[in-house]
């Protein structure tokens, strides 16, 4: 007795029909679209965090120079005033910063006042993801005093 050709014939392997490989990329899209945005938002929460982390920083830096040289830094000698002596510090005792005063997260420079726009004695500034004053969420200013 001879073997069928059926039982000798292999099974063809059968490649996804259209539906089912639509079904699939619809099912990602709506995971994407679901994931992406809670992922987004917490880019921006970092963001703000490394500012703040720096801020802080950086008042610790103008604390140590205020404690050295007697008095803040002005408006006009800014952050630059931790890195580089100015002209009427005599006791400076730096530099109070290790690298160069490094851009906000979004690459423009923190604003350095003193005294602060609230009676405070100095005040650290990053205007957030927009650049411009006020704003809300991600675009929010954020202040150190």
């Amino acid at each position: 007795m001879a073997p069928s050709r059926r039982i000798l014939a292999r099974p063809r392997p059968r490649g996804f029909t259209l539906l089912e490989l639509l079904v699939v990329v619809a099912i990602i899209a709506l995971l994407a679209a679901y994931v992406g945005p809670k992922y987004f938002s917490q880019v921006g929460k970092s963001e703000q965090a490394v500012a703040r982390s720096q801020m802080a920083a950086f008042a610790r830096a103008v604390g140590a120079y205020r404690l050295d040289v007697g008095s803040f830094p002005s408006t006009e000698e800014g952050l630059e005033a931790l890195l580089v002596k100015p002209a009427n510090a005599a006791r400076w005792n730096g530099p109070y910063l290790e690298k160069t005063v490094p851009p906000d997260p979004w690459g423009r420079p923190y604003q350095y006042r003193s005294p602060g726009t609230d009676g405070s004695d100095f005040e650290i500034t990053s205007l957030g993801k927009d650049g411009q004053p006020g704003g809300e969420g991600d675009a929010a200013d954020l202040n150190h005093r």
